[in-house]
């Protein structure tokens, strides 16, 4: 049903669960946000301690030590308690006043849309620009997610299988469209299909690779960058070529080669000798000898919000495309995206869907399509969408919001709020759920165009966010 139409009757107590969760997962980290700009390289990392980027485990104090680290015991109590004296979703005027010195903010530069909606109904309470289709940068994952889920469902998982062909007499590795494939599970394919093989009397001469699954260009439209792997179904760790598991780092140039070369070298291991890898389209009718499945969508939902995972969301735009019968290409996830959300009632008539990830400047939608999207989320008729909540970065704790939400301003925020981050050269967005003052789950979002200085415009997105929180508004 359309979100204006909703009268869910949610409260902070329901709201709570969600975010509940997160916060007792504090220490839980989600690894470096990606994007295309310079700030989001390891280097930066290190050079700035204190940006916001820096999120992980490790790139913090033990036990978030430290003068201007968030505590948690003040966020609990606010996200805990119960409704307000009315429980009344702010105004308009109320949110207006509220907002505008903060929306006029010079950090974000010269283009500022926002809109923040009442999630118990689906009503847009506020819009500043919020019809104004601009560039998401990684906020479009939200869509990417939501497409997903409803597609495919939260339990559905990615099969990378291993096949028989007879005439050929070779084992075919089958890519299934799984970035996350790593060693321990490729490790363990290979335990499966050298004790298939052996079962039922096999003598490969060779083992081939099937990556058919997808077509179109292999390279993303940004060409070669560190931020995100050749598109391939079949990857081992992204196609990772050094010791990391998240943020930037140097890629194979043939993922798939090199991961079909990795699992002959672990079938050697395991006395099945072969004496080449190729490039090959596995039988139709060919027998199946092993499979490595994924976790469940739910999880790799979250774990593509929470690390900004580039590689996931391109690969889960393509699984949609296919779901719905498109090609499972940049033009199919496009087209089966837009389709998918249309029929959540979603607001995407001036949206485009370039590509998952966000790393294309060439996509657009509204602040407006990206908060009613979250308020759809938390709709009791679509459960299968809550991992798109528990997947968003708590601020001050997780993922890409670990290390903000620390400032003088914004510091009793941190717990209170969950967001996904959008970061290209000049383009700042955060969108994601707050419970008000009065105990009103709302969502937001606020997409900025054209600032000069990263940390900057992170700092006025996250005091754009507090205020909401701090907020009764009438």
């Amino acid at each position: 049903m359309p979100p204006e139409r909703r009268t869910l009757g949610l409260t902070a107590g329901s709201a709570a669960v969600g975010l509940a969760v997160s916060l007792g997962a504090v220490a839980a980290a989600g690894p470096w946000d990606s994007g295309q700009r310079t700030a989001e390289r390891s280097r930066a990392v290190t050079q700035e301690p204190d940006s916001g980027v820096r999120h992980t485990d490790d790139a913090r104090p033990p036990g978030r030590a430290g003068a201007n680290a968030p505590e948690p015991a003040p966020s609990a109590a606010p996200v805990l308690g119960p409704v307000g004296p009315d429980g009344a979703p702010p105004t308009r005027a109320g949110l207006a006043r509220a907002l505008e010195d903060g929306l006029d903010d010079e950090a974000l530069g010269k283009t500022v849309t926002a809109s923040v909606v009442d999630v118990a109904t689906g009503r847009v309470l506020f819009r500043s620009g919020g019809d104004r289709p601009v560039v998401p940068a990684s906020t479009i994952k939200l869509a990417t997610a939501t497409a997903a889920l409803t597609a495919l469902g939260p339990d559905h998982r990615l099969a990378t299988r291993t096949v028989w062909d007879e005439e050929e007499r070779r084992v075919v590795l089958v890519g299934g469209g799984d970035p996350t494939l790593d060693e321990k599970r490729l490790a363990a394919l290979a335990d499966a299909t050298a004790e298939a093989v052996r079962e039922a009397g096999l003598k490969p001469r060779a083992v081939a690779y099937d990556v058919s699954r997808w077509t179109g260009p292999a390279r993303h439209p940004i060409g070669v960058n560190t931020n995100i792997a050749p598109l391939s179904p079949l990857m081992l760790n992204a196609a990772r070529t050094d010791d990391s598991s998240s943020g930037p780092a140097p890629r194979a140039a043939d993922p798939a080669e090199a991961a079909a070369d990795r699992f002959a070298a672990l079938l050697a291991e395991r006395d099945v000798t072969t004496r080449t890898t190729a490039k090959a389209r596995a039988p139709r009718d060919a027998r199946e000898l092993a499979v490595s499945r994924s976790a469940p969508l739910s999880a790799l939902v979250e774990r593509l919000l929470t690390r900004s995972d580039n590689d996931l969301a391109e690969a889960l735009a393509r699984h949609t495309a296919t779901a719905v019968g498109e090609t499972a290409d940049f033009d199919g996830a496009r087209a089966a995206t837009a389709d998918v959300l249309a029929g959540l009632d979603l607001p995407v008539d001036d949206a485009r869907f370039a590509d998952g990830s966000g790393l294309s400047r060439d996509s657009r939608v509204t602040a407006t399509f990206l908060a009613s999207l979250l308020a759809t989320a938390a709709d009791p008729d679509h459960p299968e969408l809550r991992p798109v909540l528990t997947g968003l970065p708590v601020a001050g704790f997780t993922g890409t919001l670990g290390g903000r939400y620390t400032g003088e301003t914004t510091r009793d925020a941190a717990g209170l709020i969950r967001a996904k981050t959008g970061t290209l050269t000049g383009v700042n967005a955060l969108a994601g759920t707050v419970v008000d003052a009065d105990g009103r789950l709302l969502s937001f979002a606020f997409l900025a165009t054209g600032s000069q200085e990263r940390a900057a415009a992170h700092a006025a997105l996250d005091r754009l966010a507090a205020t909401v929180a701090a907020c009764g508004c009438r």
